[in-house]
């Protein structure tokens, strides 16, 4: 499938749960916000299936970015965005992108470095055609390696972030919920 932002954006609306988290986001007034990963990618997978878009989909992802690195301040945003979403019924997971480096390596036993933004959080995938950011206020998609791997389904190691194990692992994931998709081993052409 041929994938524009577009496209994606009215594909990935078409899930109520991403349409209602996209039009309340801005009531947060955070930096940086967007909506991202699986509620994404996986509702133009499951529309490319012809299931629901909400199908598969276990978290609802928001990244922002604060340069306050207090647990209390992140904390006090996941407060009040359990509040503003609670209605729907989902896990929404809110992360502030300036604190990931302090938590990774416990959590995935490996370092991360410092990240200077939201979107260094979308590059940091282990699926190139994953990373993809949507900016409800603007309305503006953020893909750093396009969209085409993404609509052909096809799954390759993000060069940014290269871990064969995890990436192996969360390629079978895909798999198992939307057999057709194709695993490329790094160095694949077509990236972007």
């Amino acid at each position: 499938m041929k994938l524009t932002p577009e496209c994606l954006v009215t594909i990935e609306m078409s899930n109520p749960i991403n349409k209602h988290i996209a039009s309340r986001l801005s009531s947060l007034r955070l930096s940086q916000c967007m909506l991202t990963a699986g509620c994404l990618f996986q509702a133009v997978w499951s529309h490319q299936a012809g299931l629901p878009a909400a199908s598969g989909v276990k978290d609802y992802d928001i990244f922002y970015f604060d340069a306050d690195l207090s647990w209390e301040a992140e904390n006090e945003v996941i407060l009040e965005t359990r509040q503003l979403f609670n209605d729907l019924g989902v896990k929404i997971d809110i992360k502030n992108q300036a604190r990931v480096h302090l938590w990774y390596g416990e959590r995935f036993g490996r370092a991360c470095p410092r990240l200077g933004s939201a979107r260094d959080g979308v590059d940091r995938y282990l699926v190139a055609g994953t990373c993809i950011g949507f900016d409800p206020e603007t309305g503006e998609v953020y893909a750093p390696y396009g969209l085409d791997d993404f609509g052909q389904g096809l799954l390759r190691p993000n060069p940014q972030n290269l871990q064969p194990d995890l990436f192996a692992y969360k390629a079978r994931s895909y798999q198992e919920r939307w057999p057709w998709l194709k695993v490329l081993e790094p160095g694949s052409p077509g990236l972007g």
